[in-house]
């Protein structure tokens, strides 16, 4: 299942065990857990600390879960976590074990305090870039919450579920069977959508801060460049960003970036976010603004940003950098449709439509692109 440098590079990783873990299968006779039973087994012969066990019972066969010695599996893998997921999966065995992950004190508390017992469901492609950040999010929540579990579902491998659902898109999320999201999500939003207080907690952090002297609306690559340059004049400053990044983060391959011959979205935009950091930038993410006031219409002179949880934030002055979205045709349907058929990226949604006739709005280079991606996979394009 695994070649020989895929072997090499998870044994030392595995190296870094905190402590001895169980990989519990669920299987039967078919060829798909023949496959599950031969990855389960070269992984658990890589290191003393991994023992594999194969009277798993559950609900998904042919599946298997990752668990501490001793107690119950919390991570489910139903299919076969390869390609963008296998990185999911190494995640998954190290932070079970006990290992520290790789998120901030506020985030990890955030996780902690959830206090939630849900099952979630994550269904999945192994082509889909955007899938593995939702993956291991839900992981790294089940992992920390006890009584509650992650299953990541690959459609290939559970197409009669995929059916029943009608499940057009993915990453696609479900909590305790109810669907509550879709799409490339980070672990913030995740945990922003789970806890009900965070909106009023963000509320009242947002409205104690002081005033800045320059304040950017948007968390692209505009807003982070305009933040670099303000930031580095010693000013206060500060970004507001509905979601860090921005639409560069749906994108999987960069190759005009001038000095960086190619890199995907979701690095170039953790890289561009490190280095605001880097020059103490307040950053406040996940924050979308409703309303802005000028300086003439407020009485201490400043700018008022008033955002969607209520908060208000003031500033000498307002950069706006509010980017670009996916294009949209605004006719009837297309948002109720929106993952139950209409959907945005050929690379992550395509094998889902398998066997299917899809229609490709837009002859330009990404309209061409998609139609060629497609027609491997559907019925006609």
């Amino acid at each position: 299942m695994l070649d020989q440098n895929t072997t090499a590079q998870l044994k030392t990783l595995l190296e870094r065990l905190e402590g001895p873990i169980e990989l519990v299968a669920t299987i039967d006779a078919s060829d798909k857990s023949a496959k599950i039973k031969e990855l389960v087994e070269e992984i658990a012969a890589l290191s003393d600390l991994v023992t594999a066990r194969f009277d798993g019972t559950n609900k998904r066969t042919p599946s298997f879960g990752v668990a501490k010695a001793g107690e119950q599996p919390r991570v489910f893998f139903a299919g076969l976590p390869m390609g963008h997921e296998f990185t999911s999966l190494i995640l998954a065995l190290l932070q079970t074990s006990g290992y520290a992950p790789k998120v901030s004190a506020e985030v990890l508390e955030s996780i902690k305090g959830l206090g939630i017992k849900s099952d979630f469901d994550v269904f999945v492609s192994l082509s889909c870039h955007n899938c593995p950040d939702v993956v291991q999010a839900l992981n790294l929540i089940a992992i920390y919450n006890p009584g509650t579990t992650a299953t990541m579902i690959d459609g290939a491998f559970f197409q009669e579920e995929v059916e029943e659902r009608k499940i057009m898109a993915v990453p696609m999320v479900f909590q305790d069977n109810e669907h509550i999201g879709q799409g490339r999500m980070t672990l913030e939003e995740i945990i922003a959508k789970l806890d009900t207080d965070s909106a009023a907690k963000d509320a009242e952090k947002l409205n104690a801060k002081e005033a800045f002297d320059v304040l950017i609306v948007g968390g692209g690559p505009a807003g982070n460049t305009s933040a670099i340059y303000a930031a580095r004049k010693g000013i206060r400053t500060g970004i507001v960003a509905e979601r860090m990044g921005g639409q560069v983060m749906d994108t999987m391959d960069i190759e005009n970036f001038t000095s960086v011959q190619k890199t995907q979205g979701p690095k170039f935009a953790a890289e561009m976010e490190a280095h605001v950091r880097e020059y103490g930038v307040d950053i406040m993410n996940l924050q979308r603004v409703s309303d802005i006031k000028g300086a003439d219409e407020t009485e201490n002179g400043l700018v008022e940003v008033t955002l969607e949880n209520g908060a208000k934030l003031e500033s000498k002055t307002v950069i706006l950098s509010t980017g670009a979205r996916w294009r949209e045709m605004n006719v009837p349907g297309e948002q109720e449709y929106k993952t139950r058929g209409v959907a945005y990226c050929p690379h992550c949604d395509g094998p889902l439509f398998k066997g299917k006739r899809v229609a490709v709005i837009g002859g330009g280079n990404s309209g061409v692109e998609a139609a060629i991606d497609l027609a491997g996979i559907v019925e006609h394009v």
